[in-house]
Formats: C-alpha cells, sequence, structure tokens
C-alpha cells in the first residue's frame, strides 16, 4: 500500500506546485494518472478541433501496455521533479 499512498501524496502535491509545468508536462501528468487508475485507454481518438482532447488522447495512448504499478512510480518521480 505504500505506492498507492505515495501516488495519492503525489496526486496532491501536483496541485501546489511552485511553478505551472509546461504543456509537455501536463500532458504527462494526465496521461500517467489516467494509466495508473483507470489502466489502458478506450474509445475512439477524438476528432474535429477539439485539440486539447486529441493531445490529451494521444498521450495516454502512449502508456498503452505500462502496468499500473510503473504508472503510479513514474507519476511519483515525475511530480518530485517538477517540485525543484
Amino acid at each position: 500500500m505504500a505506492l498507492l499512498d505515495d501516488f495519492n501524496s503525489a496526486v496532491t502535491q501536483s496541485k501546489e506546485l511552485p511553478s505551472r509545468p509546461s504543456n509537455e508536462d501536463l500532458l504527462q501528468l494526465y496521461a500517467l494518472f489516467k494509466q495508473a487508475t483507470e489502466g489502458d485507454v478506450s474509445g475512439d481518438r477524438p476528432g474535429g478541433f477539439d485539440f486539447k482532447a486529441i493531445a490529451k488522447f494521444d498521450a495516454w495512448s502512449e502508456k498503452k501496455g505500462v502496468a499500473k504499478d510503473q504508472a503510479m512510480a513514474d507519476y511519483i518521480a515525475l511530480v518530485k521533479r517538477l517540485q525543484l
């Protein structure tokens, strides 16, 4: 349960970062969070001009096959890096 506790703590800390992360870092946080909590992406890729939804879908899709525990560990590491 230590990993889950650390992950939940990192989620809280991600909302209190000293500065706004880059768009790429935000997409990685989103993708790792979704992979850790929901697993592989499902459904169709958004279409049209909803570029934000497309970017989020693509970022999550890149994490396909990553184990939940690994996604949690990667999320924790990313939040720690962003806190510096």
